[in-house]
């Protein structure tokens, strides 16, 4: 409604406007196409930005002349929505222009957002020096807490307005990152700053870079996203004023050029295709009215598991077919040029019946009538793959042990493994390593493995392999639970943890354990939490226990799900009136928490009966020599990190034996690597297993003093941490891909 209340304002001057604009675009011909139209819209606007402005004063100045309310004292924000009247600033979509960020700490002003983000861009975007990173044309007024919400985060599909979307990347939290969704009102405002963005800086501002979405569509790395959004959400008189004001360099913070796709947001679709958006020059659509002729003789061939290959006849049109778009099942699937009347269309199910259309489309976007559909069915797959080799047992504790194997081959896709303990199915994983838990001390079973395809296709098991469990005497170096890290993170809250480590080598019931909270030094210990309420009853040695309030809202900390992919979370204390919130996992940093067995406390974090803030938006780890819990707080024993570090939640480094240490000579290079192989100078066999940032098993090998490497070529570029395991040993190194 606001958005459209904006156009109608903007309509008394849209003439002169659209007149204009096409001035500006005289010495350009405008009805080129394709890459060729973007590289000339790109040479005018690089050409005409005459005025490089700075981000201070430059960008300041601009932002409140541009993006002024219709209270003139006022800007505009982007993300926000709100008239001010709730209780919430960070959603108000107007701000006294006045309350610029001067960079004191204030919440309640605003300043520039990035709208394509700095850190996105390669090379990243400053702000130092006149240039990319001063744009105003990528630079609009925010709130400055809901620009820190948006953070760096890629814009993905949402509606309504602007929040975390659902949609997920693998981004800076992880594989499981969820997108940014800039609201109803400025999608399009978005969209037309990345198009813009992308035409002036090139490679160093791409949109595969900075929104979610599929790129097969167009000839470079414009995705469907950016085009969806010009379409669906209208020019406004923001943007208008925004253009008109930018070209006029007689304005002291006018840069000279303008934003093509807010003059003409149909130039979009005339360099990109997709869906028609608005035309504002009435410049191409009523040029041309008649429709290509519907494909003819679609045939299929080269029928095989996954895939299928298409054919037809060209199509004709009274002044040229552009290309034509493919559906399987009615959804379009697949785009082509007018010279390509073949593809093949992948990554279909086996065994399966589709249904497959072709549509002609010309350069203004007329379309065909669909093809006679016709219907094709992919080959059956009956053949099983092969068998898991070189399974291996590791880790053994009184309670479980680790399994771990080769990856199968298949002539079509792998879909995980089954486990069988002692002759009978117990589990199924998708990787090549599992923890088998649940087990009896001093107990001898047998393990087989089989793999199984995507059709359920299932190979022969492994030869069973006998494991005794031992008796939980041996191997620990703690004699009890202790607190292993701590998270008060700063974004108002929700997001805190506590994490607890057996050290003990033997596996440890929870039963009688609880955590307590004493607030503000009230000298009293309340609201108990019983460890062993959740599912998770036992802690096995060398694991952690880790309990989460019911609002955290990072995904590292968010509950486990039952695919195990989200969260390191084991106990959820839920958010509510009955807890308190969360407590006593809701404690600030002058709140003291500490463990307790059976009614007695055995371990703490904080001082009792004293509200000094100790650790206020920090997050605190163990020492890896601590190996025994405390009933006085001792800051020595605990290593601080800024707010919202969580790369260590779901692990704990420690060192287990001060005896026979086996790691004095060894060596891991070389790191940082680009290579695909990491190689370990060993004394003796030990078990390397990589996990990415976010506590994922990736990967795990049984390394020798011959077979001293391990393949790192499938992994992606980052940071991930090491264990190596030896007897009842290990260390944690990090490991850098570039």
């Amino acid at each position: 409604m606001i958005k459209k209340l904006l156009l109608l304002i903007a309509m008394s001057t849209c003439a002169f406007t659209f007149s204009q604009a096409q001035e500006y675009y005289d010495d350009v011909n405008v009805q080129l196409s394709g890459t060729n139209l973007k590289d000339a819209l790109a040479t005018k606007i690089i050409s005409t930005h005459s005025n490089m402005l700075r981000y201070t004063p430059g960008v300041w100045e601009a932002s409140k002349i541009t993006d002024k309310d219709s209270d003139a004292a006022r800007v505009v924000l982007i993300y926000g929505w709100e008239n001010g009247s709730d209780q919430d600033d960070t959603n108000d979509r107007t701000r006294d222009n006045s309350l610029q960020d001067s960079g004191n700490g204030q919440s309640f002003v605003w300043n520039r957002e990035h709208v394509f983000s700095k850190s996105l861009a390669n090379p990243k975007l400053v702000t130092d020096n006149p240039g990319a990173g001063t744009d105003a044309h990528n630079l609009r007024p925010a709130d400055k807490n809901r620009n820190s919400e948006r953070n760096n985060f890629k814009f993905a599909l949402g509606s309504g307005n602007s929040s975390r979307s659902s949609i997920t990347y693998n981004g800076p939290d992880g594989a499981n990152t969820r997108g940014w969704y800039p609201g109803d009102e400025w999608k399009g405002d978005v969209s037309r700053i990345i198009m813009y963005m992308y035409l002036r800086y090139g490679t160093q501002c791409l949109p595969t870079a900075v929104g979610v979405g599929d790129k097969q569509f167009t000839e470079d790395e414009m995705i469907n996203l950016f085009l969806e959004w010009n379409v669906e959400d209208p020019v406004s008189a923001i943007e208008i004023a925004r253009n008109t004001y930018h070209e006029n360099t007689t304005n002291t913070y006018a840069q000279g050029n303008r934003n093509p796709f807010i003059d003409n947001p149909y130039l979009a679709t005339r360099i990109w295709g997709g869906n028609s958006a608005e035309d504002r020059w009435n410049l191409y659509k009523n040029t041309d009215t008649q429709a290509p002729t519907p494909p003819t003789s679609v045939a299929a061939s080269n029928i095989n598991l996954t895939s299928i290959d298409l054919s037809w006849t060209a199509s004709t049109d009274n002044v040229n077919v552009t290309g034509y778009n493919v559906y399987v099942d009615d959804v379009l699937t697949a785009q082509t040029s007018s010279s390509n009347t073949s593809l093949t269309i992948q990554n279909l199910n086996t065994n399966t019946s589709y249904k497959f259309t072709v549509i002609a489309r010309d350069l203004i976007n007329n379309f065909s009538s669909e093809s006679t559909p016709i219907t094709e069915k992919t080959l059956q797959d009956s053949t099983p793959p092969s068998i898991p080799q070189n399974v291996t047992i590791s880790n053994i504790t009184d309670s479980s042990f680790n399994l771990d194997w080769s990856a199968s081959s298949d002539n079509n896709e792998v879909n995980g493994y089954d486990i069988f303990v002692n002759g009978s199915y117990k589990y199924f994983t998708a990787t090549t390593s599992y923890t088998v838990i649940g087990l009896t001390s001093a107990t001898t079973y047998s393990v087989a493995i089989l793999s199984k395809d995507v059709d359920d296709n299932k190979s022969e098991k492994t030869a069973a392999l006998n494991v005794t469990t031992n008796d939980g005497s041996t191997g620990g170096t703690a004699s009890e639970l202790f607190f292993s890290e701590y998270v008060e993170g700063d974004d108002g809250g929700s997001n805190k943890i506590l994490e607890i480590v057996n050290l003990t080598g033997a596996t440890i019931s929870l039963s009688g354990y609880e955590v307590k909270i004493e607030r503000n030094g009230a000298g009293e210990w309340t609201t108990p939490l019983a460890l062993d309420k959740g599912t998770v009853k036992n802690i096995v040695p060398g694991d952690v226990f880790v309990i989460g309030n019911g609002d955290n809202n990072n995904p590292i900390l968010q509950p486990n799900s039952a695919s195990n992919t989200l969260g390191q979370v084991d106990l959820v204390q839920p958010s509510n009136d009955d807890t308190r919130f969360g407590q006593p996992v809701n404690f600030n940093g002058d709140d003291a928490v500490a463990l307790f067995k059976d009614g007695v406390l055995i371990d703490i974090i904080g001082v009792f009966n004293n509200d000094d803030n100790f650790a206020a938006n920090i997050t605190l780890r163990r020492n890896a020599d601590i190996t025994s819990p405390n009933t006085t707080y001792n800051a020595s024993e605990w290593k601080s990190f800024p707010a919202n570090t969580y790369n260590g939640v779901g692990k704990h480094t420690a060192t287990l034996n001060t005896k026979d240490i086996i790691f004095e000579s060894f060596k891991m290079f070389p790191n940082p690597t680009d290579g695909n192989n990491v190689y370990f100078s060993v004394t003796e066999a030990v078990t390397v297993k990589v996990y990415n940032i976010l506590g994922k098993l990736v990967q795990s090998k049984k390394v020798t003093k011959s077979n001293n490497s391990i393949d790192i070529s499938k992994l992606l570029k980052g940071i991930y941490l090491l264990q190596i395991n030896s007897r009842k040993q290990f260390i944690i190194k990090k490991l850098i891909k570039n």
